[in-house]
Formats: structure tokens, C-alpha cells, sequence
């Protein structure tokens, strides 16, 4: 794991955050005093936005499956814990973050009032963070081992998928469910000539070695297997089975951000040539290299349809300033979810495909396919949400999940705000799309509690039912 760098005291894990906190203060220093003054006004709840008032008591009072996120470990091991992605958007090259994750996102006092008690304005100076992490560091020492729980309960989530490399004490069955990584596995061989791609893959692809490498300690072996039906049979298979046994409900990719989703579809034959060819030596021929990538992956996702694991996908515009966002159009993914071998595997859309949410919200007709909501809750208003949401909600509603995608993006918006914040505009976002449904008679307030209360947890209960 890299380490994260820091700036007058706060550690940033957005490159482009680094850069912005310095200017911030540079331009707006102010005094731990002065940060009482002139607060901003607590966010509108539900109740004060046009929102149906039955619908909006609905919607605030269903504990919520949060389909993606995650979760750090509470303390002790906090401080250490580097397992919560697999890749960790962190000291890469600048790039443009979206405004909701900048110092200055206007919905993080509220978030910071709601979670510590701590009140105060922005901009937020290095003498606001030290006391805004001691506020934090109360909580922790006061809920111990339940202090991931309690951020649970503050934004009213029953349970969080939790997507890390492992799980780990304060962080279990039954509030927190296992989504691992599988994307490693899609990679055996040399990968320094793809790390070449772009800056970010340099740092990606060593890491993803370094996953494939603990897989394949875990079934007892130091090296890839000299053929294809070995490294299936005996680091693939065994890999998802022990994942399965170990609590994961579901698999991650990650893979937008190593490549595109062209998968295509090659016969064993090929694999086995390729693999074969390749094995033991250094940096593969990049397109022999791509098809036997294109056979692991359909080979890792028939497995997952025959263990119950849903397979998930990123399939949103990526950090990084070099994510190739054309490569993420879930459309590409449609061979995938018409393949016959596959049907009995269900994939999840994570984070709602944007830009491609009509894309995404297309490809719902799949019997197979799911999407959810996590980051653009984050990275969205409500009110802009809430369009796209209600076009997937008049086409497929029992196809559609809640989420947040929770994450550690700096020592200001840690994994608990960012929870709060996108479990906050989720709700706002899914009580103005229903709303607007209501009123235009296109359904009635039952169907519309019906409705709320799918997204927001009984979808995705019956979607990770144990199927075994």
C-alpha cells in the first residue's frame, strides 16, 4: 500500500485534494474561533422537501442494505488497515475531482455535526482538523470494537457490503457482508508491459500482484501452475471456494481501471494455447495476453453463478486522470449477459454506469442484471439523481439497489461521511423520484412505498440469499 502524503498536518488520499486543501487555506486561513461563526444551516430533511410526507416516513425509517462500500477497520487496527480496495485511489497524478469530494463540499459540516457533535464552518484549517480528528477519536474510544456498527446505525443501514481485500474484527456477518476481489485472478503472468499503459496502472499492477500472490499462498502454492486446467482447478476454483466459505456474498471487479470491458468470448482451445505459450516467461504478447484474460473472466463468472457469489462490476468513470472511460461503457458488457453460460450468474452495475446511465439502465432488461446507486449518491444531488433514478424506476424497479460507496477519500471526509452523505442524498434522491411518480398517477402510494422500500433493502435481500 502507498503511503498517503501529507500537507500542513492532514493526510489526503485524493492527489488532486492535496493540492486544493493547500490553496484553500492559502487563500482563506482562519482561526479555531472563528469556525462557530456563521455556521451553514443543517440539511433539509425529507420532511422539508417536496416530498410525499407518508413516502418520506417510508423512506427514514427502512434500515438500508448498503450495496457497496468500505468500511475501514475500527481501532485497533484502523490506523494500519490497508485491505479496504484493492486498489486505493491514492498518489496518483492529479486529476480533476468531482466537486463533492473537494475540502469545500458544503454537505460536510452537517455530516461532521451529525457523526461527532462537532460543529463548524468552512473552510476547515490544520487546527480545525486536529480538533475534528479528536472529536472523531472520542467516538472511536468510546464504542471500542462497535464503532463500525455505530457509523452504521447513524445513517440508519442495517447492513453494508463490505468490498475489501478481508475483513476483520468490528467488521463481520452479520452488519457487514464480503465482496472480495477477483480481478487479480485475471492476470497470471508478467504484467509489466501492461503496467506501461499509464502512470495509474504503473501503481495498479503491482499491486494486483501482490493480491495474486497472497491467493496463491492460500492454496498452497508460490507460482502459477505450468498449465491452464491446473491454475483453474487449483488457484481459480479454490480461490472463489475459500472466499465463498469465508462469508463473500459476491465478487468485485475492479477492471475498468486495468482495461476495458471487450471481453470476447474464446474457445478453452485458444486459452489453453495461450497460456501454455506464455507461462513462466516475461511480458506476454498484450493481444494473446488479452484473450486468455477474456476467457478467465467467463470462466470466474460461471463459477460465481454455480457458488450463488453475484458477480459486481465497476462501471462508473474512475479515478485517476488517465481511466479510460470509453473502455467502462457497460454496453460493452452485453455479450457477457447474453451468454447462455452465464444466465444463472447475476451481475451487479455498480455506482449506476455514469455517464452511461441510460446505458446501464438498458441493459436492466437483462434478467441477470442489476445496478445500484453507490457513489452517485456521493457525487450527485439529489435532485439530479433523482431523474435518472425515476427512468430506471419506470422500467425496472425490482432491478434497482441502494448504495453509497463509503470510502476513506481524506482525514475530512473520511468512510463515515461519505457514508452519511450518500446515504443522505439516496434517500432524498429515491423520495423526490417516487414523488414525482405519485403525483404524475403513474403509481399509487402503496406501489410507492413498495418500491422504496425494494431499493432500499429487499432487492438486494433476495439478491444474496444463501443460494447453496
Amino acid at each position: 500500500m502507498r503511503q498517503h502524503a501529507s500537507v500542513v498536518g492532514m493526510t489526503l488520499r485524493k492527489p488532486c485534494l492535496r493540492r486544493y486543501w493547500w490553496l484553500l487555506l492559502l487563500a482563506s486561513p482562519i482561526s479555531a474561533s472563528a469556525q462557530h461563526q456563521d455556521l451553514p444551516p443543517e440539511l433539509p430533511s425529507l420532511s422539508s422537501l417536496p416530498v410525499d410526507a407518508r413516502l418520506a416516513r417510508t423512506i427514514e425509517s427502512t434500515r438500508a442494505i448498503d450495496n457497496h462500500a468500505h468500511p475501514v477497520l475500527p481501532p485497533p487496527a484502523g490506523s494500519s488497515d490497508k485491505d479496504f480496495d484493492a486498489l486505493p485511489v491514492d498518489n496518483m497524478e492529479p486529476e480533476t475531482d468531482p466537486a463533492a469530494w473537494r475540502a469545500d463540499n458544503p454537505q460536510l459540516p452537517a455530516a461532521w455535526a451529525a457523526l461527532w457533535g462537532f460543529k463548524v464552518s468552512l473552510p476547515l484549517d490544520a487546527e480545525g482538523l486536529k480538533r475534528l480528528q479528536a472529536a472523531r477519536a472520542r467516538v472511536k474510544a468510546r464504542e471500542k470494537q462497535h464503532y463500525a456498527e455505530w457509523v452504521l446505525d447513524q445513517a440508519a443501514i442495517g447492513t453494508m457490503l463490505a468490498n475489501r481485500v478481508s475483513m476483520g474484527p468490528g467488521i463481520e456477518a452479520p452488519r457487514f457482508r464480503w465482496v472480495p476481489y477477483a480481478d487479480a485472478l485475471l492476470f497470471p503472468f508478467d504484467n509489466t508491459g501492461l503496467a506501461e499503459a499509464t502512470p495509474d496502472r504503473a501503481q495498479f499492477f503491482p499491486l494486483e500482484d501482490r493480491l495474486r500472490a497472497r491467493y496463491l499462498h492460500a492454496v498452497g502454492l508460490e507460482t502459477v501452475p505450468a498449465t491452464l486446467a491446473e491454475y483453474l482447478s487449483k488457484v481459480v476454483t479454490p480461490t472463489l471456494e475459500q472466499q465463498k466459505a469465508g462469508g463473500a456474498v459476491a465478487e468485485k471487479f475492479e477492471v475498468a481501471y486495468l482495461r476495458g470491458f471487450d471481453f470476447t468470448d474464446p474457445t478453452r482451445a485458444e486459452a489453453d494455447r495461450i497460456y501454455a505459450n506464455w507461462v513462466g516467461r516475461t511480458r506476454p504478447d498484450a493481444a494473446e495476453y488479452k484473450v486468455l484474460q477474456d476467457y478467465l473472466f467467463r470462466y470466474i463468472a460461471r463459477e460465481c453463478g454455480r457458488l450463488g457469489l453475484a458477480v459486481h462490476l465497476h462501471t462508473m468513470a474512475g479515478g485517476g486522470g488517465y481511466f479510460g472511460v470509453a473502455g467502462a461503457n457497460p454496453l460493452l458488457l452485453e455479450p457477457v449477459f447474453n451468454d447462455a453460460k452465464l444466465r444463472k450468474t447475476r451481475f451487479v452495475l455498480l455506482h449506476g454506469g455514469w455517464p452511461f446511465v441510460r446505458e446501464a439502465g438498458a441493459l436492466l432488461q437483462k434478467p441477470n442484471v442489476y445496478l445500484d446507486l453507490s457513489q452517485e449518491t456521493l457525487s450527485f444531488s439529489p435532485k439530479t439523481l433523482s431523474g435518472w433514478l425515476r427512468e430506471w424506476l419506470e422500467t425496472y424497479p425490482e432491478k434497482v439497489m441502494f448504495g453509497t460507496d463509503g470510502y476513506p477519500l481524506s482525514d475530512a471526509m473520511g468512510w463515515e461521511e461519505s457514508t452519511w452523505i450518500a446515504n443522505r442524498n439516496g434517500r432524498e434522491a429515491l423520495g423526490l423520484a417516487l414523488t414525482g411518480m405519485l403525483e404524475d398517477g403513474e403509481i399509487s402510494r402503496a406501489r410507492a412505498g413498495a418500491i422504496a422500500q425494494a431499493v432500499l433493502r429487499n432487492t438486494a435481500a433476495a439478491l444474496y440469499e444463501d443460494r447453496k
